[in-house]
């Protein structure tokens, strides 16, 4: 379970990283999709005002010939020329001929009269005085009608021009052929939801629209919001989907062309982007949020790692300094015990010559006393070598040459670890080559690198083992072999087992100093130490001592 503190920072350092990286994106985002949107609305309304102002100068052009056509006409032709139908029909054939999308042509007198007709309907005599049409044409000399049924019962929408003739006023009138001016209005329309159409001032429908209404239907658009130049608003459908509308009044006629786009087809682009920028700043977030958390989760963890190590590197420090000083007690104790040792053979000396005496001399018991004597002699002696033993791994680290018999310094040193040993059930076999030449060195140190080898292999076997000690000369080398039966080393662990505070053993049972000094030991002595292990199978280390004859000491 993680410490509160680091999970309180872990905690900290998220939620700072996330707010720190997530927040520039996110305002980028929410920039880039509010500009996007605006725009593409501006360039749909431009789009649109464009089209509604192109189309309606289109329409007043087409409106504008045809009312020329028809004032040349009345002109250069009198009231009775006009009024003559084979006249009438050879002009109503070139018009056609050089405007075209003329239906009928007829002339009314004065009165309302039709006079003279061309055309498919039975237009002739009919009175058209009560017309609309009738008077504003009279009134104005030029008239665009609103589109109307008539007599002929069908939408038209008719041009009118007023003659004189000896003051006497006509009208000549044509039809135009609906149907070509809708498919004009209806070219401005765009993709699947566009639509174009004319109302007039009144908003009833003067071409049938794409969708819905019909011609002379009302269509409910308040005409009164558009001005003298093309207007755009937008507004909702009863779908409640956003639809803008361009409008523009035609200059010829009191009429109002107008363009309707729905916004979403012409957003489509827009929102595939929208679409595409969300994609990417959620694959951001994630990214960044992911990272945040594996950073954050590696970062807590190498800190807790880090105080972990420098919590054990304290432990060992104290440790390494409790050694220290119960190396300097060992020091002393060894010291102190050397004194009563040595009293002691020096009385079993003197008790050796009391028995050389007359009196002593034929005592029944007198061989009791010299076995009484070995044995003390016996125990004291074993007493020094443990003595001996302590003394020179109390010694200080300053290398000093002199005579060192490599097998003798091992049998010291494995005497010292007997009884650590068989207290464990473990084994120290013993492999010396026997005329191993004598080396200069210094035997403290060597046997300090020997102690914490072998003791090092009785901690990793635990109980129950084995550890075979080997000697041999190579050229001009001496090799110690330390060989253990127990659990062996990982290999990730190898390339680190002589760093310094580096231990297998467990919290509080090792320093990680043993190998260390160890192998600063023998690379001061010009040796080295090696190791090779595999797990399950044990540890071989091998100690390289260089081979110096005493006479160079």
């Amino acid at each position: 379970m993680q410490h509160p503190l680091y999970h309180g920072l872990k905690q900290k350092l998220t939620a700072i990283t996330l707010a720190v990286s997530l927040t520039p994106l996110i305002v980028l985002g929410f920039t880039l999709y509010v500009q996007f949107e605006r725009m593409y609305r501006d360039k749909i309304i431009e789009q649109i005002r464009y089209r509604a102002q192109a189309q309606a100068e289109m329409l007043d052009l087409f409106l504008k010939k045809r009312v020329a056509l028809l004032g040349i006409m009345v002109d250069t032709g009198s009231y009775t020329q006009l009024s003559d139908e084979t006249q009438l029909a050879r002009l109503f054939r070139v018009m056609n001929f050089r405007q075209g999308n003329f239906v009928d042509l007829g002339v009314i007198d004065c009165t309302g009269i039709q006079q003279a007709y061309i055309g498919p309907y039975a237009l002739k005599g009919l009175n058209y005085e009560e017309q609309p049409w009738f008077n504003e044409t009279m009134a104005r000399g030029v008239y665009i009608s609103d589109v109307y049924m008539g007599f002929r019962k069908l939408p038209h929408f008719t041009i009118s021009v007023r003659g004189q003739d000896h003051f006497q006023n006509w009208i000549l009138r044509a039809t135009i052929d609906l149907d070509v001016f809708a498919s004009l209005v209806r070219s401005a329309q765009v993709g699947k939801t566009g639509d174009a159409f004319i109302v007039n001032a009144g908003g009833a429908y003067q071409t049938k629209p794409r969708f819905r209404g019909d011609i002379l239907a009302p269509s409910g658009i308040r005409t009164d919001r558009f001005g003298s130049t093309t207007t755009v608003w937008e507004e909702r459908s009863p779908e409640g989907r956003t639809i803008y509308y361009a409008g523009n009044w035609l200059k010829s006629t009191g009429w109002l062309f107008i363009v309707s786009q729905e916004a979403v087809e012409e957003m489509e682009s827009l929102f595939s982007t929208q679409h595409m920028e969300i994609v990417v700043i959620v694959l951001g977030v994630v990214a960044i949020v992911l990272t945040t958390f594996w950073t954050t989760r590696v970062m807590i963890a190498r800190l807790e790692e880090n105080d972990q190590r420098i919590k054990e590197m304290n432990a060992r420090l104290i440790q390494s300094d409790k050694l220290a000083a119960i190396g300097k007690m060992a020091a002393g104790v060894a010291h102190e015990i050397n004194n009563p040792l040595a009293v002691i053979l020096q009385k079993t000396g003197w008790m050796e010559d009391l028995l050389e005496e007359e009196e002593f001399k034929h005592s029944k018991n007198l061989e009791e006393f010299r076995q009484a004597i070995r044995k003390i002699e016996h125990h004291v002696e074993r007493a020094r070598k443990v003595v001996h033993g302590m003394l020179g791994y109390a010694r200080k680290m300053e290398p000093r040459l002199e005579d060192v018999d490599v097998n003798d310094t091992l049998i010291q040193t494995i005497g010292l670890l007997d009884n650590y040993a068989k207290n464990n059930s473990i084994a120290i076999e013993t492999h010396f080559q026997p005329d191993l030449p004598i080396t200069a060195g210094d035997q403290a140190q060597l046997q300090q690198v020997f102690l914490n080898l072998i003791s090092n292999a009785i901690d990793a076997i635990g109980k129950d083992g084995r550890i075979d000690v080997s000697t041999m000369a190579k050229g001009d080398r001496i090799l110690v072999e330390i060989r253990d039966n127990g659990p062996g080393i990982p290999q990730d662990r190898l390339n680190r087992i002589f760093d310094p505070f580096f231990t297998t053993k467990e919290s509080g049972k090792g320093t990680g100093l043993g190998l260390w000094v160890s192998y600063n030991i023998m690379e001061k002595l010009g040796g080295g130490i090696s190791v090779k292990s595999q797990v399950g199978q044990g540890s071989v280390f091998t100690v390289d001592i260089p081979l110096q004859p005493p006479a160079r000491k």
